[in-house]
């Protein structure tokens, strides 16, 4: 499963339909963070098209829960790496490029500052275009 897919199916939890970064639709199977809501209690990601309109899914609240469960102290709101270690995923410099190639980043990946500032604005970014509603201090 792509980094992507990984990052969607903790919050969206199991089955998800997801929006790939192509634009295609892709089944996520990864499992919820530690902590999270389970997928029964919280509302799927956009169904393909024509389908029936999609419930929302409150992020903040879903990557909150599980940043408290991992005990540190995340600022999950503004990095890449806090919201990945939330998500109890690899947040290592090698997944952060393999996140960045799978979201079509064209930067220098050696420029980690600026590739995580664009990765996490991209990921904010397709986690509202699937149905997740974002605090307002997240800009996307």
């Amino acid at each position: 499963m792509s980094i992507f897919g990984s990052i969607m199916g903790a919050i969206f939890g199991h089955g998800a339909q997801a929006k790939t970064p192509d634009g295609k639709t892709a089944e996520t199977t990864a499992t919820a963070a530690p902590g999270a809501a389970p997928a029964s209690t919280s509302a799927s990601v956009p169904p393909a098209p024509g389908t029936s309109a999609a419930q929302t899914v409150d992020v903040a609240a879903i990557v909150d829960k599980a940043a408290a469960a991992t005990g540190e102290k995340l600022d999950w709101r503004t990095s890449i790496v806090d919201l990945m270690k939330a998500l109890g995923l690899d947040s290592s410099l090698a997944a952060r490029k393999e996140l960045a190639k799978e979201l079509h980043y064209t930067g220098d990946t050696n420029n980690t500052a600026t590739m995580n500032v664009w990765l996490h604005q991209q990921v904010m970014a397709k986690l509202a275009a699937n149905g997740g509603k974002l605090p307002a201090d997240i800009k996307t």
